[in-house]
C-alpha cells in the first residue's frame, strides 16, 4: 500500500519510468524463461537424439549393425518380449543347449548382425562382443581404456562401490588385501571350517533317509554357512538376515534390470521396488555395522588394537581404521565390500554347486570316475588341502559344468576414451558387454559337441581346450579383474562334491523339472530335486 501511495505521488514522467522498468524486468525474465527452455531442450534433443544417432551412424560405417534406436527404450522392450517368451516356461527335456533361452536376444542378434554387434538401453549405447581376440584385448586393458562399466539405480544398491565395481585406488586397495586373504596358504587353513559346515549338511540328509530333496536349496544355506564363518568369523545364524536382505534386494535389482526411468524422475515419484530398494540398502547397512561393532568389542576386550582378525573382515576393518590415510579406505566402502562378497560369494557358488550335482546326476559314468578318484584320493575321510589339489577328474568336471552353466552369464565394461578395438573406432562413453554363456556354447569355439557334457575337453588344461584363447572360458572373467574369489569358490565345490560322492549315489529325480532362467546369475529356478543313495562303506 504504501508502494503504491508512493507511486501516486510521482510525476507523470516518472510513473512512465517506472512503468517502463517494469516491463523490462518481465521481458528480461521472459526471455531468461525462454532461453532456458531452449537450452533444456537443446540439451534433451542433443541426449535422445543427436548422440544416439551420431554413434549409430559411426559404428554402421564401420560394419557394426544392430537393432535400430528407438526413443525412449531403445530395444529393452524387445529383449524383455525375448527373455518372456523363452525363460517363461521350464524345458521340455533335458538339454545343455541353453545359451539361446538364457540369452535370446544375443542369439538372435548374433546370427543377423555377425559377431560383434550394437544395441540400446534407453539411451545408452552398448557394444555386443563375442569375438574372443577381442574379449582378450577389452579384459587384459592394457591401456586403461575399459574400465568397469558404472553402476546406477538398483544395481548400485546392491553392488555399491566394492571390489566388483571400483576402479583406480580404490579398487587397488582392496584387491591386493583380498589377494593376501585368499591366497593358497591361506585357504588351506579354511578348509577345516569349510568341512564342518559340510558335515553339519550331511548329518541333516542322513536324518531325512532317501527321500527327495532340493539340493540347490541345500546348497544355499551350506554357501551361507561358509562364507560366514571363513570370512567374517561369525555363522549362519548371525549373518542370516544379512543373506535374506541381499537374495530380495537381487530379486528386485533383476526386477527392474530393463526398465529405462529417466534421471529426476524417481525423485519427484518413487516406485514400489525403489521404496523397497532404498529399505533394504539401509537394513543391510545396519546389519553389518552391528557385526562390525561386535569384532570391536572383541578386539578391545583382547586389547589387540591393531588387529582386527586374519579374516576377511578383520583385513577389511583394519584398512577402514588404518592411521595412514592413503592406505585407508571409507567405512561405507567396507561395508559395500562386505555386502558384495556376502551375496556375490553366496550366489554363484550355490550356482556352481546345484548345476554340479544336476550334471553328475544325469551323467552317471562321470559320476562314478569321480567318485572313484574321490575315493582313492581320501578313503572315506574328510577331504584335505594337499587332496583337493591332486583331483584331476573333478577339476574337469567343475570346469565343463562352468562352461555350459557358468553362473556369471555376462561381463560389462565400459569405453574411457575414443579407442580403437580390433580394426574398430570406439566413440567414448559406450558400454561393452560379453556374453560369456554364448561365447562358452558357440561352436566354432568349442567344436559341434559344445552343448554336449565332455569333462575330457579339458584334460589337458583350460589352455587345451581353448585353442591356446583363454578368452574363450570366461566363467571367473580373464585379466587384471578376474574374480578374486575363483579359488575359493572352486576349492569349496571340490570339498563338497567329494564328501557327498563318498556317502551316496546321486540320481536325479522323476520329479525334476528343467528351468534354468537368469536371475542375476544363472540358477535352476525351480531347484536341483535328487534321490540320494546312501553307500554301504
Amino acid at each position: 500500500m504504501i508502494v503504491y501511495l508512493s507511486f501516486l505521488k510521482l510525476e507523470p514522467k516518472a510513473k512512465y519510468q517506472v512503468v517502463f522498468i517494469a516491463s523490462d524486468m518481465l521481458a528480461s525474465l521472459s526471455l531468461i524463461i525462454c532461453l532456458t527452455f531452449m537450452w533444456l531442450l537443446v540439451k534433451f534433443l542433443h541426449k535422445v537424439w543427436w548422440t544416439p544417432t551420431r554413434i549409430q551412424r559411426i559404428m554402421r560405417t564401420q560394419g557394426i549393425k544392430g537393432p535400430s534406436y528407438t526413443f525412449p527404450h531403445g530395444n529393452t522392450k524387445e529383449i524383455s518380449q525375448l527373455r518372456s517368451e523363452t525363460m517363461g516356461k521350464p524345458m521340455d527335456t533335458i538339454s545343455h543347449d541353453i545359451s539361446s533361452r538364457i540369452q535370446p536376444h544375443v542369439y538372435t542378434w548374433k546370427n543377423i548382425y555377425g559377431m560383434n554387434f550394437l544395441t540400446w538401453h534407453g539411451t545408452q549405447a552398448q557394444l555386443f562382443v563375442t569375438d574372443p581376440e577381442l574379449i582378450k584385448q577389452v579384459l587384459m586393458n592394457k591401456e586403461g581404456a575399459y574400465p568397469k562399466m558404472d553402476v546406477e539405480g538398483y544395481a548400485k544398491k546392491l553392488l555399491g562401490e566394492a571390489i566388483i565395481t571400483n576402479e583406480g585406488e580404490k579398487w587397488a586397495k582392496v584387491r591386493k588385501l583380498a589377494n593376501h586373504t585368499f591366497h593358497a596358504e591361506s585357504l588351506k587353513s579354511m578348509v577345516p571350517k569349510m568341512t564342518a559346515s559340510v558335515e553339519v549338511m550331511l548329518e541333516r540328509w542322513k536324518l531325512q533317509g532317501g527321500k527327495e530333496m532340493d539340493v540347490f536349496k541345500e546348497f544355499g544355506l551350506l554357501t551361507t554357512d561358509v562364507i560366514s564363518k571363513t570370512a567374517f568369523g561369525s555363522s549362519y545364524r548371525e549373518g542370516k538376515h544379512i543373506f535374506e536382505m541381499v537374495a530380495k534386494l537381487t530379486a528386485v535389482t533383476v526386477r527392474n534390470v530393463y526398465n529405462v526411468r529417466f534421471p529426476g524422475i524417481s525423485k519427484l515419484r518413487k516406485t514400489k521396488d525403489e521404496i523397497e530398494a532404498e529399505k533394504l540398502e539401509k537394513g543391510i547397512k545396519t546389519s553389518i555395522l552391528e557385526l562390525v561393532k561386535k569384532r570391536e568389542i572383541v578386539n578391545h576386550v583382547h586389547e589387540k588394537s591393531d588387529s582386527f582378525g586374519t579374516d576377511y573382515l578383520g583385513q577389511l576393518m583394519k584398512i577402514t581404521y588404518e592411521a595412514d590415510e592413503h592406505k585407508r579406505i571409507p567405512l561405507d566402502q567396507m561395508i559395500d565390500e562386505i555386502k558384495a562378497f556376502y551375496g556375490a560369494g553366496h550366489l554363484t557358488t550355490t550356482s556352481l554347486l546345484g548345476w554340479c550335482v544336476f550334471l553328475l546326476a544325469t551323467h552317471k559314468e562321470w559320476q562314478e570316475k569321480a567318485r572313484q578318484e574321490v575315493l582313492e584320493t581320501f578313503n572315506h575321510k574328510n577331504p584335505t588341502s594337499d587332496g583337493i589339489s591332486r583331483l584331476k577328474t573333478m577339476n574337469m568336471i567343475i570346469n565343463e559344468c562352468l562352461r555350459l552353466y557358468s553362473p556369471v552369464i555376462t561381463l560389462a565394461r565400459k569405453v574411457q576414451r575414443e579407442v580403437t578395438l580390433g580394426n574398430v573406432r570406439l566413440p567414448a562413453n559406450i558400454n561393452i558387454f560379453i556374453p560369456v554363456l554364448s561365447v562358452h556354447h558357440d561352436s566354432n569355439i568349442w567344436g559341434r559337441d559344445a552343448h554336449i557334457f565332455k569333462p575330457e575337453r579339458f584334460a589337458q588344461g583350460v589352455t587345451k581346450a581353448t585353442n591356446n584363447n583363454a578368452a574363450a572360458f570366461l566363467p571367473f572373467g580373464s585379466g587384471p579383474r578376474t574374480c578374486v574369489g575363483l579359488n575359493f569358490t572352486t576349492n569349496e565345490a571340490k570339498i563338497v562334491l567329494s564328501m557327498i560322492l563318498q556317502r551316496y549315489k546321486i540320481s536325479l529325480s522323476p520329479s525334476y523339472v528343467h528351468y534354468p532362467a537368469d536371475i542375476f546369475i544363472l540358477t535352476p529356478k525351480n531347484g536341483v530335486v535328487v534321490i540320494l543313495e546312501e553307500l554301504q562303506k
